[in-house]
């Protein structure tokens, strides 16, 4: 598939076709592409574990309240194992899947996880990670492929969060954040995922510019811009060896502004690292659909296409056709984040629109 890195200028293109001005003038009719069957359209969506994690078994529990309780009590308590016919239930005719990292294995083995520091501000807590490298792992992972092989699902992408550090300026830390990834890149290929987002790390907001003599400069934002750039060239050559695609988030951080996202990708050269936009990961309004367009052309494998009441003006249908105008040809995974209905019923809206705009 043709990378904004490889393709080819406007005039190149018309000059190696052989096609002239006078070729454009006696074609002024461009065939418009066939619309797509409900077989198609439905072949471009992804479930996400994402929206529904509140009535998922886990070790987080993701905030223990009243609510969630509710939502278990109506919906059912399910694991990850229970994910692929949960989509093929809630989602009909939908069989590929976007999972989230924080979901994944046995929260009754504690053999299949790890302790990890993680800082909250000025606190320090440990939390606690599936390791996809460890031995009942691996087992697990089996096991959800097995599932999906059952009930004829696919893992498109998986949602991590947990390589962390990636374009931090300390030398080991993203060392350690980098052997995190490939062991998570070698779970995926069990999975015969497609894609998986990683996380710039660094800090939350970004570096701005500061004032100069002359011109103000961002000199802080380009060395932790050289550090990711760096990881996920690492990263992108693993991901090829075992066929899973890195993707960057518009999630926080550096990758908070789309041509910090644009720079990484475009710098890393590599087929096996591109955008996974988010419809409403953005620091303000005028980022919603500008935001979109200028990663549309970076991204192949996946999006979010999400509802979030942050923001007054959430078109999910002119989301999606400004990914397709972009030639985005991948998944739309369901994120439902938050407004007025709970997970799953949030996540058959984007179900609806999602269809109504292909």
């Amino acid at each position: 598939m043709e990378t904004p890195n490889n393709s080819l200028g406007r005039r190149d293109f018309f000059k190696g076709a052989g096609i002239g001005a006078a070729g454009l003038a006696l074609s002024p009719m461009v065939a418009e592409a066939s619309p797509l069957t409900e077989k198609e359209k439905l072949a471009r969506i992804a479930s996400n574990s994402w929206p529904i994690r509140y009535i998922f078994k886990s070790r987080t529990g993701f905030g223990r309240n009243p609510k969630n309780e509710a939502a278990k009590e109506k919906y059912g308590e399910i694991t990850m194992l229970d994910f692929p016919q949960f989509t093929k239930d809630t989602f009909p005719g939908v069989t590929h899947m976007d999972i989230f990292s924080g979901l994944f294995g046995d929260v009754t083995d504690d053999s299949m996880y790890v302790g990890v520091p993680v800082s909250v501000g000025a606190a320090t807590r440990v939390t606690q990670e599936f390791d996809p490298s460890s031995a009942s792992g691996k087992r697990w992972l089996e096991k959800l492929a097995n599932k999906m092989a059952t009930t004829g699902t696919h893992c498109q992408h998986i949602s991590n969060n947990a390589p962390r550090d990636l374009c931090d300026l300390d030398a080991e830390k993203r060392k350690a954040g980098i052997a995190v990834a490939k062991k998570w890149l070698d779970g995926a290929k069990m999975l015969g995922t497609k894609s998986m987002r990683v996380n710039s790390g660094g800090p939350r907001i970004a570096p701005v510019a500061v004032a100069t003599a002359d011109y103000p400069k961002a000199d802080d934002l380009a060395k932790y811009l050289a550090t990711c750039i760096e990881s996920f060239k690492e990263m992108a050559d693993y991901g090829g060896k075992v066929g899973v695609k890195v993707t960057l988030e518009n999630h926080w951080g550096l990758t908070a502004n789309p041509m910090n996202i644009r720079i990484i990708v475009d710098e890393v050269k590599n087929p096996f690292c591109e955008a996974s936009p988010d419809f409403c990961n953005w620091e303000h309004e005028y980022l919603m659909y500008n935001g979109l367009k200028a990663l549309a052309p970076y991204a192949h494998t996946n999006v979010h296409a999400k509802y979030w009441s942050r923001w007054k003006d959430n078109d999910v249908r002119r989301s999606v056709k400004i990914m397709n105008d972009g030639g985005f040809k991948g998944t739309f995974a369901l994120e439902y984040e938050e407004g007025p209905w709970d997970g799953i019923e949030g996540s058959k809206y984007l179900y609806k629109e999602v269809l109504a705009a292909l």
